[in-house]
């Protein structure tokens, strides 16, 4: 063997055994990421600092908090909250393991026949993204939104996630979290939540900066309804027996 040869076979162990070693470091760091937080409530989250940096940054003399967050337990929470945010955003989510296959099926048909690309999103990858990212549609991203929804589907139970769901969404400028959105448009706790405002808050969840529970338009009222009817179709609050 020449010497070139040694060396370009010296280089390329030493490349691997980096490329290994930086593997290895990005899977411990992730599931320290993740792990504890399969038992201890999360105290902000990477959309709750976004908000956070951006009022800084435009509005550095606004005073007060900036934004609404309060840790609920599942187990305080009206049943039709988690029934709702199902109906609405993930309606096979006790099945899937963090990806929805059909959804995705769906979503790229429609755009390959030149309809607007839908979201395909499950509950599990949203969690991913609004605890652990930012928000953009680069590729980096949406590999790292992949892989924290693997790990969050195999570190953590469904009802877990989406306990930490219910406490991260965001259902209003500033407000996140089924505890300080029940608090703030109803005057009441999230235990005492009926199934038409949890509908209600769900119906805002495609677009909190847009569409409002405060001031519904006709679309957040249409898709209420349609919320509503399909939580009657998942055999209502026994639904959750599947968690």
């Amino acid at each position: 063997m020449t010497k070139h040869r040694r060396s370009k076979r010296v280089r390329r162990r030493w490349w691997l055994y980096g490329l290994t070693r930086l593997l290895l470091v990005v899977l411990v760091l992730s599931i320290g990421l993740v792990l504890p937080f399969a038992w201890l409530s999360p105290p902000t989250s990477s959309t709750m600092l976004q908000t956070y940096f951006a009022r800084r940054a435009y509005a550095p003399e606004a005073t007060g908090p900036a934004y609404a967050y309060q840790w609920t337990p599942y187990a305080a929470m009206s049943a039709h909250l988690p029934l709702a945010i199902i109906a609405a955003e993930d309606q096979r989510f006790p099945a899937h393991y963090g990806f929805d296959l059909t959804e995705i099926q769906r979503a790229l048909r429609d755009h390959f026949q030149g309809k607007n690309l839908r979201g395909a999103s499950t509950i599990t990858q949203q969690v991913a993204k609004n605890l652990y990212l930012w928000s953009d549609r680069s590729l980096l991203r949406k590999g790292l939104e992949a892989w924290f929804t693997i790990l969050l589907e195999s570190l953590w139970s469904k009802r877990r996630i989406l306990e930490v769901y219910l406490n991260i969404a965001q259902f209003g400028v500033g407000i996140f979290g089924v505890g300080a959105a029940s608090q703030h448009y109803f005057g009441k706790p999230p235990t005492a939540v009926t199934a038409e405002e949890a509908a209600l808050l769900a119906a805002v969840l495609p677009g909190p900066a847009i569409y409002r529970v405060d001031q519904p338009s006709q679309y957040v009222r249409q898709r209420q309804k349609w919320i509503l009817q399909h939580m009657r179709q998942l055999g209502g609050v026994r639904y959750l027996d599947k968690l």
